[in-house]
């Protein structure tokens, strides 16, 4: 259900990839101004889905378009339209709740199957709402945002330096920036790709099926936004989880940057998990030895770019290759033999990529990628404040932060403080404020104690601002806690139980709770 695929999850890596691979708060006041109410009740149209949408039409859904404002500040200019499904609840009127939206993240991921998803997971409370998915504006069969067609990258030549792959990085991203900024109609568009005109856009949706409220689900990004929602839309919130969260008071660069720890911490317990395998996988016998054979491996492709199966691959790509795998502890297995590959690779000895690196080297060469990026540019680039924005403008910056956190993180310093978009080069943002965070609107927070991509203390961060929040801890190593079964992961059964409930009977944990992990002892 979560685990997007490898090299497309997280919060938008178009510069890197483009470069990388080639082929042969004070409390918010309810209801403000600037919160602007949603538009009068519309008359949908329902409608069987797109064909591309087969889970859903499978399931029996129903599509239609909800028409909502580009610009909220002119509720009478010119308009967009936001793509949206619904299975009706099957529970009778007296027990149906309302509505369930979800967002699945990113940002930039789009979610009209995404509320149907998570069916199994919810069990008998789906019945009791009708499940609302969404893309948001400018994603998906949502109204389009698109850009001009990239040229194909340069290849990383044979031999290659630190500075060439970050040069690398910084053209594509100003290429990126010119590339969308510069086509059809973008420069109108792109200032609206805002989380707080996603936020306005579901209450629009609430809006337009006639309910009071709404309630949500949303993990990464999709958290984020459904905090923003909150304070936007507080009376309007009716039962809301949000799982995997970041700290408000950061900017996204920043929120980049502090994942390097965790991340270093979260490779150190895979070195010892591997180092109890060396046998199988012949990376060392301790720790610090699997450590050794990641950083020779890194070292070697800054200076050549790894081959496999006529595939370069520079130090940057194998560095965001890491991070994909260590995100979960089930992943452990994958990324030590991903790593004894391109050990491998990177000696001569490789005849055979195994499945895991078969598999990525198939994404990377998928005439998809490119796309699957760009809806975490808008929002990364186009949002002035948290949860986006913050990035320098000097591509000098990126250089000096990357050469610096080599000392304490070398594995994946270079990445967190690298050019990850091309926002450095961005003109079109947003003339609205960050969302300031603080009110006493009840949320369930889920977060695991080890995400290495949005870190544990973010999301304390944000428990402090939302007082009537109750936050569920999972003892694990994951990214989103809820649902984890459903995406082949050990799932967290208090974790599941505590977010069924609440949407079911509206009942908070009494208190903060912790989620031992399950399963056997790594």
């Amino acid at each position: 259900m979560r685990v997007a695929p490898l090299l497309t999850a997280g919060l938008g890596l178009t510069a890197l990839l483009a470069g990388g691979v080639a082929t042969s708060a004070a409390p918010a006041a309810p209801a403000t101004p600037a919160a602007r109410s949603a538009p009068a009740h519309q008359r949908l149209v329902w409608g069987p889905c797109s064909s591309q949408q087969q889970e859903l039409n499978e399931a029996g859904a129903q599509c239609a378009k909800v028409t909502v404002p580009l610009d909220y500040s002119d509720p009478g200019g010119p308009t967009i339209e936001i793509a949206i499904s619904r299975i009706k609840a099957r529970a009778k009127h007296g027990k149906r709740r309302g509505v369930l939206l979800s967002n699945p993240g990113g940002p930039g991921g789009t979610g009209l199957a995404n509320t149907l998803s998570l069916r199994p997971a919810l069990k008998d409370v789906a019945d009791r709402y009708d499940l609302i998915g969404f893309d948001p504006r400018f994603l998906g069969e949502s109204t389009p945002i698109t850009c001009d067609p990239a040229a194909p990258a340069p290849a990383p030549g044979p031999a290659t330096t630190r500075r060439e792959d970050f040069e690398r990085s910084v053209r594509s991203a100003r290429d990126t920036a010119r590339r969308c900024e510069k086509h059809g109609d973008n420069a109108r568009l792109l200032p609206h790709a805002t989380t707080r005109n996603v936020a306005r856009d579901m209450d629009a949706i609430r809006a337009a099926l006639g309910e009071p409220r709404l309630s949500y689900y949303g993990v990464s990004y999709g958290a984020d936004l459904g905090a923003v929602y909150t304070q936007m839309f507080p009376r309007r919130a009716d039962r809301i989880v949000i799982d995997s969260s970041t700290d408000p008071t950061a900017t996204q660069y920043e929120l980049f940057q502090r994942a390097g720890k965790s991340l270093e911490e979260a490779l150190d317990a895979w070195a010892a998990w591997t180092a109890r395998r060396n046998g199988t996988y012949r990376l060392g016998g301790t720790p610090a030895g699997v450590r050794s054979s990641v950083q020779r491996l890194l070292d070697g492709a800054e200076r050549h770019p790894v081959t496999v199966s006529g595939v370069r691959l520079d130090a940057p790509l194998l560095r965001l290759v890491l991070r994909q795998f260590i995100q979960h502890e089930e992943y452990d297995p994958a990324l030590a033999g991903t790593v004894r590959d391109l050990t491998d690779a990177a000696a001569g000895r490789l005849v055979e990529p195994g499945p895991e690196l078969a598999a990525l080297l198939e994404q990377l060469a998928s005439p998809e990628m490119a796309d699957s990026m760009l809806g975490g540019t808008l929002f990364m680039c186009g949002d002035r404040g948290w949860p986006a924005g913050g990035w320098p403008e000097n591509p000098e910056t990126y250089w000096r932060n990357m050469e610096r956190s080599r000392a304490a993180q070398p594995v994946f310093g270079p990445l967190v403080n690298g050019m990850i978009a091309p926002c450095a080069f961005w003109t079109s943002t947003s003339r609205e404020p960050a969302t300031v965070i603080g009110n006493d609107v009840p949320v369930l927070m889920l977060q695991a104690r080890r995400d290495n991509n949005v870190p544990y203390e973010g999301a304390l961060a944000l428990h402090r601002r939302l007082t009537g929040s109750r936050l569920v801890t999972a003892d694990i190593r994951s990214h989103g806690v809820y649902g984890r079964g459903l995406g082949g992961l050990t799932p967290v059964p208090c974790a599941d139980a505590a977010v069924n409930r609440y949407l079911r009977d509206g009942i908070l944990p009494g208190a903060d709770l912790t989620c031992e992990r399950a399963g056997e002892d790594r």
